[in-house]
């Protein structure tokens, strides 16, 4: 338990990200997903005196978390934030271009799988909620008790790849009103059959709905720009993801970033300072057998890091 009562989430992949960071003792880092602070917490152990840590988190309880670690050392600060607005966060700090390395851990922490009135876990009797920030937009049941079938079923056919989509939104529009987590994983369960054992039939639709009400695809294609602009020339860049939507945006990005643009390409030679905005840093990283037994909801993890080059006119 930590010290708010909460489970205890392991981050995944956490040596592999701490090498992926490079750390300098007395950088400026950013965690842009605190969840309960696992990774901070690792990220100041090897801070110096004058290093710091700012993090941003979009759930209150996860800002109350860290507010804790606040007033524990000085060399730490967190805001209440979305990281779509992470420029806007590092520019009050004034670190824009001055940032040694970022962080996003993609996806949902323990606390908020656990605690039934957080509306994410399919085996809770709680509220279908589902919102990282629960006092902006619509929750689930709302989004679900007012969008068309067609709607419905894009989001679960594009989010959660689920082929039964079309199925499971029909059974959703005749049973509405859905207002519990239980009472969906039901009705799924009820038309949908999952091929993989041990694996229940409403998993996909969850994380479907998870990715629609929190807009989460649509963000992290905000924040990766935002993320190379305030990085310092050889700084680090490191996400990992846990669904396969996700890690295809951040291979995308790093790929096209780790380019030059097409029309400077065919020119015999290109100034330093026109060159890609990144290099990549090895491959994706997965963890390894030891860490899949001790952390099962880490087997989906993928690491990738690239590191900040001087381009598009930047010295």
């Amino acid at each position: 338990m930590s010290a708010d009562g909460a489970l205890e989430h392991e981050p995944a992949l956490l040596e592999e990200t701490l090498r992926g960071l490079a750390l300098d003792p007395n950088g400026r880092y950013v965690d842009a997903t605190y969840g309960r602070g696992g990774h901070s917490r690792a990220i100041l152990a090897g801070l110096g005196a004058s290093g710091r840590l700012h993090a941003l988190d979009c759930d209150p309880q996860a800002v109350r978390s860290g507010q804790a670690l606040e007033q524990e050392d000085p060399r730490f600060s967190i805001e209440h934030g979305n990281f779509r607005y992470l420029a806007q966060s590092i520019e009050r700090r004034g670190w824009r271009g001055g940032v040694h390395g970022i962080l996003f851990d993609l996806g949902v922490s323990l606390p908020q799988l656990t605690e039934p009135d957080r509306g994410f876990s399919l085996r809770s009797d709680g509220p279908l909620d589902m919102r990282m920030n629960p006092t902006e937009g619509r929750s689930a049941a709302e989004w679900l008790n007012s969008a068309p079938p067609s709607e419905i079923a894009r989001v679960i056919r594009s989010y959660g790849e689920e082929p039964q989509a079309r199925r499971i939104a029909d059974a959703i529009c005749r049973n509405r009103p859905v207002s519990s987590c239980s009472g969906l994983a039901r009705l799924v369960g009820s038309v949908a059959r999952n091929s993989r054992s041990g694996i229940h039939p409403a998993t996909r639709t969850f994380m479907a709905l998870r990715i629609q009400v929190n807009a989460e695809l649509e963000a992290l294609e905000d924040a990766l720009p935002q993320a190379v602009g305030i990085l310092r020339p050889q700084g680090r860049l490191c996400v990992v993801a846990f669904h396969s939507l996700e890690d295809r945006i951040v291979k995308r990005f790093m790929r096209n970033a780790s380019r030059l643009p097409p029309p400077l390409a065919r020119l015999p030679s290109v100034p330093s300072a026109a060159g890609p905005l990144l290099r990549l840093v090895g491959g994706m990283q997965r963890c390894g057998r030891a860490e899949s037994r001790r952390n099962p909801r880490a087997r989906s993890a993928r690491l990738r890091v690239a590191e900040r080059l001087t381009g598009l006119g930047e010295q």
